[in-house]
């Protein structure tokens, strides 16, 4: 074909296309013509019915003429014409109209009027049960608008893909046809809406959003594929032709209403997608989005349509996040959340510099807003605020650029603190990137990321000598600093209470978790040394400390921020001394800062404080008894042990003095409970060291050493029960406290009384079961008559035990004391072992007989002093076992003047005690 020819078959082409549109657009106007005219005339009718007398019948050219055609006639005199009627009117067969009778359950033709702002807010809430009720049925009855509007955007972008896989056009033709296809829609929108109309009951209202967005959705998909498909363009000129297809959807929405800019909104950003045909996706796409997104917040901002808004940014973030999955790179992902963020703040109200009226979100959670919910924008820009730091924090594991994420959340963080320090309503906007930003650094060394790995894999001893350690934490602490600190200069200002205490902890926060969440899940000691990361730790604390001053400068005579940078200079102090000094000094630090603590809530009357020292006495009792816990106070210098549990115990008791007379319940039992649980392990580990001068922890445990591990439970079962009888508060949680501790305790117990008792050693090399210590008080008082004793003591100690409890109580340690009675009369004939292999001599079986009278006769005196039925009767049956044991154990093995005299002492001293028991039995018979 020649060349004449292409061209003329081109031109043919582009008329073909051209006049799909216009043949669209004419037959929608000639539809809506027709439409209006019938409506006409059965208004017409309705009224002719309302003035034909009854019974007569209305001619039938009159009925089928137009108004103006009546009027001449003079029918319509006096005739008010009703407003457009779409519903078909009930006809009788003889042309007369009955009156219609709309059904009050049809769903209405358009949507209803939104009702006006209140004045707390200049928009009024987004989603509502009644306004998705609205839409819904809006939707039902004008559905078939979204399915033109949807058809006509593919019909221009599939024509594209079309013209691509079958080469008809060259390229450039084929996307000047699509840009032609969509200002043809745009075109035959705007005359329709200039024609016929697009507002209040016209017959071609939302036609011309229809067309227009369409179009726009065309030339939108005509823009993509002449730079990604064709590369006929560059990026500047691409993402020109965006920003001037947004700004003609701008101008459009001003004057065609809410459902152009959600056609087009819509169609923007699905566009993308479409014409990539699955090619993989690019960087760009993110500023495509970004400009999606901008359009909408604009719309919104110029015609106060707040759905539009929410709309733009679920479009934004979304389509953002299929191009970050898709491979589009997590740098442009991290500045596209940002870049969102900030947007939600700026456009919808048009400010550079926000300027944003209260209440906040936190205040209205917290009740300081008077009832009043926040308005429209202050809810948008804390939403998107979350979405783009939560977007963030999952972005670990995607990027290969070191410290991208915290960066991007501190960034974000800072830009709220700074940027919007004038807008009343955004008080709370950096809590959510400062928040995450914390939880990066946590997750991090918990989950063992990309950049923890990197860090830990430069320690000291893994790097050639003479090399730099990595600047990792040290960035990670100066972006935390950066937040406390520009978080402190917030908290200066006067911005009410709930601003200047959000701002207050922000700063005194912030820099010591991240600290504390290196130091524990990171420990970069190891690989950038410790007087260096000890000097990090004590810059935080002079932070802490500069804060304190200021608080305490600006709050006077209220304490309480500058109580809690106190507090936070203290923590940070405390680590440090951890860092350079042993496991005593934290300890006795530790401590202090718990007396601390109870001071400034006494001085100041502070009861957050109670929570700090709750968790003081949690971190004390944990090294104690855990890290470095019993192993070193059992084999550490015996000075630093007894002045680390002597500090701690006497700072607990300090602290539970200051807080008296204050309403500190559970801040009381724990420090009641903690002391006297860790002055029983600190008794317990000084007998210990005494009985067993040097104690291996690496040993197999002994029977003792069973015990020492179920006594620390023993002991807080006890305190919590007491603390129970003490009143209601907290009674159920200090009763299931000593019930997870006597389990505990108990379940120890058993393997000191069962496996591994002295008595079942079967080897005298086994020295696990060795009893070691002075007579009496040996390895065997500890294990077996400690805890009998203080069951026993504790029983008479707590008269409101349940009855069932105080059997158990007596049954159980009157057990373990004969226990450690036993063992302690066989130790005394058979020596350290207590194997039962080595036999029982008669001298041994004959004490075990002397020791049963003993107990018979002091139960038995102990029964007369009480006037006590039950101890008398108990009394008698030791008495009955010790004859029983006499005649069927003892008498086996006795012979000559030892049985003559074994006997007769039996004998005189039963005769004795059967006198004493029915002279006992007498005298409780009397009357008192």
């Amino acid at each position: 074909m020649s060349l004449d020819g292409l061209v003329f078959l081109g031109l043919l082409v582009v008329l073909a296309v051209l006049a799909i549109p216009v043949g669209v657009i004419v037959l929608f106007v000639r539809m809506a013509e027709l439409r209006d005219r019938v409506g006409r005339l059965e208004r017409a009718l309705a009224v002719m019915r309302r003035d034909v007398p009854q019974g007569t019948t209305a001619p039938v050219a009159a009925t089928l003429s137009d108004p103006p055609a009546m009027a001449e006639t003079g029918v319509t005199e006096d005739v008010e014409v009703s407003p457009p009627q779409t519903e078909a009117l009930a006809i009788s067969p003889d042309l007369q109209v009955a009156d219609p009778d709309p059904d009050p359950a049809a769903p209405p033709t358009e949507m209803p009027p939104l009702p006006p702002p209140s004045p707390s807010q200049d928009k009024p809430i987004v989603f509502r049960p009644d306004r998705v009720a609205a839409l819904s049925a809006w939707v039902k009855v004008n559905w078939i608008y979204l399915v033109s509007a949807a058809s006509l955007a593919l019909a221009g972008i599939f024509f594209v893909q079309y013209g691509m896989e079958r080469g008809l056009l060259p390229p450039g033709l084929r996307v000047l046809m699509a840009i032609g296809f969509g200002m043809a829609l745009i075109a035959g929108g705007e005359w329709v809406r200039r024609r016929h109309g697009d507002e209040g009951d016209t017959t071609t209202r939302h036609l011309p959003s229809v067309f227009s967005g369409a179009g726009l959705v065309s030339i939108f998909g005509a823009t993509i594929a002449a730079r990604h498909l064709y590369g006929l363009i560059g990026p500047e000129m691409a993402f020109a032709g965006h920003v001037a297809t947004a700004v003609l959807a701008l101008v459009l929405g001003w004057f065609h209403g809410p459902l152009l800019i959600a056609v087009g909104l819509i169609g923007a950003a699905v566009a993308p997608f479409i014409v990539a045909g699955g090619s993989a996706a690019a960087p760009w796409l993110y500023g495509y989005f970004g400009v999606v997104t901008a359009l909408g917040l604009g719309v919104d901002a110029i015609r106060r349509w707040a759905w539009v808004s929410v709309l733009a940014l679920v479009l934004g973030y979304g389509g953002s996040f299929l191009s970050f999955a898709g491979g589009a790179g997590a740098s442009g992902w991290a500045a596209t959340m940002i870049v969102l963020a900030l947007m939600a703040v700026a456009i919808p109200v048009l400010s550079l510099w926000p300027r944003h009226d209260g209440p906040s979100t936190l205040q209205t959670v917290l009740q300081q807003s008077g009832g009043v919910w926040p308005v429209f924008p202050v809810r948008l820009a804390l939403g998107a605020a979350l979405v783009s730091s939560v977007g963030l924090l999952l972005t670990e594991g995607t990027t290969d650029v070191p410290l991208l994420v915290p960066v991007a959340l501190a960034a974000l963080a800072l830009a709220c603190l700074l940027w919007a320090e004038k807008a009343p309503g955004l008080t709370d906007l950096s809590l959510p990137p400062a928040v995450c930003f914390v939880a990066w650094v946590a997750l991090q060394g918990a989950q063992h990321g990309d950049v923890f790995r990197a860090f830990v894999a430069q320690a000291i001893a893994l790097r050639p000598p003479e090399t730099a350690a990595p600047l990792t934490v040290t960035l990670l602490v100066a972006l935390a600093l950066a937040i406390s600190v520009a978080a402190g200069l917030r908290a200066m200002r006067r911005e009410g209470p709930v601003a200047e205490a959000l701002f207050g902890l922000m700063a005194v926060l912030v820099a010591p978790l991240t600290i504390g969440a290196l130091e524990l899940l990171w420990v970069p000691a190891p690989v950038i040394g410790t007087a260096v990361w000890s000097a990090h730790v004590l810059a935080m604390a002079g932070l802490a400390t500069l804060l304190a001053t200021r608080f305490a400068a600006v709050d006077a005579p209220l304490m309480r921020r500058a109580a809690h940078a106190v507090l936070a200079a203290l923590s940070l102090i405390a680590l440090a001394l951890f860092l350079l000094t042993t496991a005593t000094a934290l300890t006795l630090a530790l401590a202090v800062l718990l007396v601390v603590a109870a001071g400034l809530d006494r001085r100041f009357d502070l009861p957050e404080m109670g929570l700090f020292q709750q968790v003081g006495v949690a971190v004390i009792s944990y090294r104690l008894l855990i890290d470095p816990g019993l192993d070193f106070a059992l084999d550490g210098p015996v000075g630093a042990v007894i002045l680390a549990f002597a500090g701690s115990i006497g700072a607990l008791v300090a602290a539970r003095w200051m807080i008296g007379g204050r309403s500190r319940a559970m801040t009381a039992a724990v420090l009641e409970s903690a002391g006297a649980s860790l002055a029983a392990v600190f008794a317990n580990v000084l007998l210990t060291r005494w009985l067993i001068p040097e104690v291996q922890s690496g040993n197999v445990p002994s029977f003792w050493q069973a015990t020492l591990t179920a006594l620390p439970w023993l002991v807080l079962m006890l305190a919590q029960l007491y603390r129970a009888e003490a009143g209601p508060t907290l009674r159920r949680v200090r009763l299931a406290l000593a019930g997870v501790a006597g389990v505990l305790a108990a379940g120890a117990m058993l393997v000191a009384v069962l496996p591994m008792n002295p008595l079942l050693s079967e080897y005298r090399e086994d020295a696990a079961r060795l009893v070691s210590g002075p007579p009496l008080i040996d390895t065997l008082f500890m294990a077996y008559a400690v805890p009998g004793l203080m069951l026993l003591l504790a029983r008479g100690r707590m008269p409101g035990l349940a009855p069932l409890l105080r059997l158990g109580f007596l049954v159980i340690g009157a057990g373990l004391v004969a226990l450690y009675a036993a063992l302690e009369i066989r130790r005394w004939w058979q020596g350290d072992w207590l194997g039962l292999s080595g036999g029982v001599s008669q001298a041994e079986l004959y004490t075990y007989t002397l020791a049963l009278m003993l107990l018979g006769a002091a139960l038995l005196f102990r029964a007369i002093q009480l006037r006590s039925d039950t101890r008398r009767r108990l009394a008698m049956a030791v008495i009955l076992l010790v004859v029983a044991k006499v005649f069927l154990i003892d008498a086996a093995g006795l012979t000559g003047l030892t049985r003559v005299f074994s006997f007769l002492g039996l004998g005189l001293s039963l005769a004795g005690l059967a006198w004493l028991n029915r002279w006992v039995g007498k005298a409780s018979a009397r009357p008192q």
